[in-house]
């Protein structure tokens, strides 16, 4: 087993991996054994994440030497299916490469972030970004009539992995595509800055998924394992996503 100091070590890797990676930079570690790395990445997306890739065996060999309670072991679903530690809850992990036509809406003003948290409060409390917390640099949002009705965030982005989260649209506004548009506004952005594009979503969220494809984004299940030293039930998805 070797420990990995760079996210250049781990540049030939999946997307997943690569977005994990930036955590080197304020305290993570990474690893690699045989085929398979390991990166440990704290308070990415909210969590401690310990996000895996590679051969079966050597990604057992992996979890048995990192994996602790507080952590977030994060594979593929195709991976998790060959492990021998069971998956405690399945999502989606969306990206797509590439260039992307922009959409509709702006970069907000901080000075509107209040807005963009009452909205929130509003159409999407359980959202995993708030304005003025860590993890989101920009908001994107439109505007009907003068109010906020939509917004996203450019949140936990890594060099070559923009990631969009925070999606949200007033309740009497959805239906008329300003999801879609927004969405299009950012991933556009987050495509010309980092190459490719990331987001994560709810394996049972089929609108927000039809949106995302619907934007050029593939769908792939990933999830979170059982740690092999943890003996408690595993929590509901919103808390450990």
């Amino acid at each position: 087993m070797r420990r990995l100091h760079s996210p250049a070590d781990l540049a030939d890797r999946s997307t997943m991996i690569r977005w994990a990676a930036q955590a080197l930079a304020w305290g993570g570690s990474a690893w690699a054994h045989g085929g398979a790395v390991a990166v440990l990445a704290p308070r990415l997306n909210r969590h401690d994440r310990l996000v895996l890739d590679g051969p079966p065996g050597d990604v057992d060999a992996l979890l048995e030497h990192l994996a602790a309670p507080h952590l977030r072991p994060l594979v593929t679903t195709d991976l998790a299916a060959r492990l021998s530690t069971p998956a405690r809850v399945v999502f989606g992990w969306m990206e797509r490469g590439g260039e992307l036509a922009p959409g509709p809406g702006r970069w907000l003003a901080e000075s509107e972030w209040d807005e963009v948290e009452a909205l929130l409060r509003e159409a999407n409390p359980n959202s995993y970004v708030w304005p003025r917390e860590p993890g989101p640099t920009r908001w994107a949002g439109l505007r009907v009539d003068g109010g906020l009705v939509a917004v996203a965030a450019d949140a936990w982005s890594a060099p070559t992995a923009g990631f969009l989260a925070g999606v949200a649209t007033h309740p009497d506004h959805r239906g008329r595509g300003l999801s879609t548009g927004l969405c299009a506004f950012v991933a556009s952005s987050l495509l010309t800055r980092h190459g490719t594009c990331a987001l994560m979503v709810d394996a049972g969220n089929a609108d927000a998924i039809a949106v995302y494809r619907k934007l050029g984004f593939d769908y792939r299940g990933v999830a979170v394992l059982e740690s092999p030293r943890q003996s408690t039930p595993g929590s509901p998805l919103e808390t450990v996503r």
